[in-house]
């Protein structure tokens, strides 16, 4: 079972994806902080300061301005996430993420679902609002009780 949310972002590709990549800047619009740049084979640690949660991601795949595949979760396991760009003309970027590793027999899986979903969404508002209108501080907004 995967997650799929799309957006479109009125910028090139590449500076969508260093959106991501970037550790300067990721914290416009994700994360609190990434410990280093994002490459194929890199563990990084990420951080919401917000939630006092550290975590570390491992980096599977990069192709410059396409696409950013990476997994998280416990022990190694967890999910896979891919973030893929399709660069429309030099000005419009669609920007299409999909996590993968739901277990459709977990007992809360529609909860699971409903917060990944809300979680991307709520991602993609901030780096849109992050790199068309220079808005940095969404991020911290989302409400998790």
């Amino acid at each position: 079972m995967n997650n799929l949310t799309k957006f479109k972002i009125l910028k090139p590709a590449n500076e969508v994806f260093e959106a991501f990549v970037d550790p300067t800047k990721i914290g416009h619009f994700w994360f609190s902080s990434s410990s280093e740049r994002w490459q194929a084979g890199k563990i990084i640690t990420i951080r919401y300061d917000e939630y006092n949660a550290q975590l570390e991601i491992e980096v599977l795949e990069i192709e410059d301005n396409k696409k950013i595949v990476f997994r998280w979760g416990a022990n190694g396991e967890g999910h896979i996430v891919t973030i893929s760009l399709k660069e429309v003309d030099q000005s419009n970027t669609i920007i299409e993420i999909s996590e993968e590793g739901f277990n459709e027999g977990d007992d809360d899986f529609i909860g699971q679902i409903l917060d990944n979903k809300e979680g991307w969404v709520f991602m993609l508002s901030c780096l849109k609002g992050y790199l068309e209108f220079g808005v940095s501080k969404l991020r911290g907004g989302l409400v998790k009780d």
